[in-house]
């Protein structure tokens, strides 16, 4: 929608050029679509649907979602340059996955039956929190597009999405999907536009219950205080990461290094759990350099649509200057540049994979999240040293730990402020499993049953007993 007439356009990574003009939502737009979600939630059918009808249409949304995989991923590849083939592999089938799997929670929301201390008889409903805003970022526009309105629109909510600006495409086509499903209309609305505008009219909306945003630190806190100085609507963030990768000395070592190398890269490190300060034991350092630096340079960077391709460009022009400045600083503050750290191709966003070591704790490439294909390599000596270094960051989002000890396991897992662990594994998302933040990683969770929670607000309901033969 959009009543202005205004409009944007939205790039190839691979070229620059210009993939398609876009209507720019702003406030009056954002006012249009959260009217429509608020007369949905107050007197349509969504929120009065029983679960199981509201399952049934998400379910049918997902079968469209998998009849549709090609045009999806190629949507997110020429919008994000993202890699078509995990696309077509992982990223929508998991949209899918994870739509099925509210879809399936939302005939099991329960409240609960209380043991009062007086005759009295309590119990709590769970009800839909209202009309919610969701504001998406670009780095996994159909996966976060799914984090968001899977559980919320299992839990009865009528929502309103802010894509990114620079990823638009696959939302405009969910909302065409989701009315093909039958959704009834109002309960999913997309507003494309950017966030000064759009994205800060759906944060201060006085007609919006909650506000959900994945992103920045820095645009977290502009959220965050928008929401309370409108109606303290309650927030959920899932902000930066600068995330911590331990490889101790009893790790297998080629394990340990392609385990790194995809903590690192994956998605050109445009992730915000992206494992870039990575910590190797003393006994295994030299080893792990020589076989990272020669893994990095046989990756292929280049065009995405390419199935040979391990990885594509940046999202757009002002990501990848932003990277090679991060490179450009690491080198200026001492550390050593081991292989990478310049641009590829005479057109597009590319960039090497690049590799530091003789990285410093307080050094810029240790403490910002970069967002891009770049790693920190660091020496420690004790269990003890290592846990002190990986919790000196303002971030908290996840850690990953290589081992064959099982205690050094726990007791590391345990003593990392981070709300995800993985050991002997890394991007070990699932469904069921809860994925948020500690410190300045942002608070409230994403996917598990515990998303859901974020979309409910409990009611207590009481009644006096009369001559009840027990209590």
């Amino acid at each position: 929608m959009d009543c202005a007439g205004k409009t944007f356009e939205t790039r190839d990574p691979r070229t620059g050029e210009v993939i398609a003009t876009i209507a720019e939502g702003d406030k009056a737009d954002v006012d249009l679509a959260v009217k429509a979600a608020r007369e949905a939630f107050d007197n349509g059918p969504w929120p009065r649907m029983t679960g199981y009808e509201r399952g049934r249409i998400l379910h049918k949304f997902a079968d469209l979602i998998d009849s549709h995989v090609e045009e999806l991923a190629m949507l997110d590849t020429v919008d994000a340059g993202k890699l078509f083939l995990v696309g077509k592999i992982r990223d929508i089938p998991g949209a899918a996955h994870l739509l099925r799997y509210y879809a399936g929670a939302a005939d099991k929301i329960h409240g609960e039956t209380l043991k009062m201390a007086q005759r009295m008889h309590g119990y709590t409903l769970k009800e839909p929190v209202g009309v919610v805003g969701h504001i998406v970022p670009w780095n996994y526009p159909s996966t976060m597009f799914f984090f968001k309105v899977g559980p919320a629109l299992a839990a009865g909510c009528t929502v309103v999405v802010k894509p990114a600006e620079q990823t638009p495409l696959s939302a405009l086509f969910y909302a065409h999907l989701a009315r093909e499903a039958g959704v009834p209309d109002g309960v999913l609305n997309v507003v494309p536009g950017f966030g000064p505008t759009a994205g800060a009219a759906v944060a201060s909306h006085m007609g919006i219950d909650k506000v959900s945003f994945t992103g920045s630190t820095e645009v977290g806190r502009v959220v965050m205080k928008a929401a309370a100085e409108s109606n303290l609507k309650p927030v959920s963030l899932e902000l930066g990461g600068k995330s911590p990768v331990i490889v101790f000395d009893d790790a297998d070592l080629d394990m340990a290094v392609n385990l790194v190398n995809l903590a690192t890269y994956t998605n050109k490190g445009e992730i915000c759990v992206a494992g870039t300060r990575i910590y190797v034991q003393e006994g295994i350092y030299d080893a792990f350099v020589n076989k990272a630096a020669k893994l990095a340079k046989k990756s292929v960077v280049g065009d995405p649509f390419n199935p040979r391709v391990n990885q594509g460009p940046q999202v757009d022009k002002d990501q990848y200057e932003k990277v090679l400045k991060y490179i450009d600083i690491g080198k200026r503050e001492g550390a050593t540049l081991v292989t990478g750290g310049k641009p590829c191709g005479d057109k597009g966003y590319y960039i090497e994979p690049t590799i530091f070591t003789d990285v410093k704790d307080n050094m810029t490439i240790a403490q910002d999240e970069i967002f891009g294909p770049v790693m920190a390599l660091m020496k420690f000596k004790t269990v003890e040293e290592v846990i002190q270094k990986a919790n000196n960051t303002r971030y908290g989002l996840a850690a990953g730990i290589v081992t064959k000890n099982i205690d050094i396991a726990n007791t590391v897992s345990r003593s990392i402020r981070a709300g995800a662990i993985w050991i002997n594994c890394y991007f070990a998302f699932d469904p069921d499993a809860p994925f948020g933040g500690y410190k300045m990683s942002g608070f409230g969770k994403d996917m598990g049953m515990d998303a859901l929670e974020k979309y409910l607000q409990t009611k207590t309901v009481v009644t006096p007993l009369y001559n009840t033969p027990w209590l």
